[in-house]
């Protein structure tokens, strides 16, 4: 399964908390990309928020694999985790109707 999680920002926070984790946290995305857990990993054009696209099979995996994020642990990030599915549309459009 494909899980959608969008960086979600913490009340409080500012942007010197995040420094001298910056290196951990680099290196943790990077352990979990060769892992094959998070597949695709991008930040917001608009704001400075992290997407990540995992492949887990629960939402419960995701929330457990993000909580291993020094960001994470550290209270300063936290997630919304969103299920992806397969488009419906297209099996509407090519099933033989009779």
């Amino acid at each position: 399964m494909q899980i959608l999680a969008i960086e979600t920002a913490i009340h409080g926070v500012n942007d010197a908390q995040f420094a001298p984790l910056l290196q951990l946290e680099a290196s943790k995305v990077w352990e979990l990309y060769q892992e094959g857990v998070l597949r695709q990993f991008y930040y917001r054009q608009d704001r400075h928020d992290a997407i990540f696209i995992l492949e887990c099979s629960s939402l419960d995996m995701a929330s457990k694999i993000l909580a291993t994020l020094p960001f994470v642990k550290a209270g300063l990030i936290a997630f919304d985790l969103i299920p992806l599915a397969p488009f419906p549309v297209f099996a509407e459009l090519f099933t033989t109707k009779p």
